[in-house]
């Protein structure tokens, strides 16, 4: 199922078919994995889908904050200099505490983001029952 949508398929079509599946852009043209309205689409559904984005969108910082924002684990996909990005990684950890492993090495050692991460742990095991 390779490139269902060949670059002369019309937007709305397109932006139909990612509304109604947002990881239907993996099958997207490279075309239209550039295509910001498109990306955004996806990502707004599932943050995660910023996978089959191009590599410049998967750097485009407020795209990936949306991905992020919509599942922290989205920033897996971001670009290696958004990884980097402190406002980025804080709003993954927040969402997803394992996107830490994410993170470029500075910000795995950055206070703020070390407490971010903690407090999320602290969180989560609060909501584990005390008899599990």
């Amino acid at each position: 199922m390779n490139n269902v949508f060949t670059n002369g398929s019309d937007k709305e079509t397109i932006l139909a078919a990612v509304n109604a599946n947002c990881f239907i852009l993996k099958y997207a043209s490279e075309t239209q994995k550039d295509n910001r309205t498109i990306v955004l689409t996806a990502v707004k559904q599932h943050g995660s889908s910023l996978k089959y984005a191009s590599p410049s969108l998967q750097n485009d910082k407020e795209l990936v904050l949306i991905a992020v924002k919509k599942n922290g684990q989205a920033l897996e996909y971001a670009s290696e200099a958004l990884r980097n990005d402190k406002d980025i990684v804080l709003e993954a950890v927040r969402r997803y505490v394992w996107a830490i492993e994410y993170a470029s090495e500075t910000l795995k050692n950055d206070k703020e983001i070390n407490l971010a991460v903690a407090q999320k742990r602290k969180k989560l095991n609060l909501m584990i029952p005390q008899d599990a």
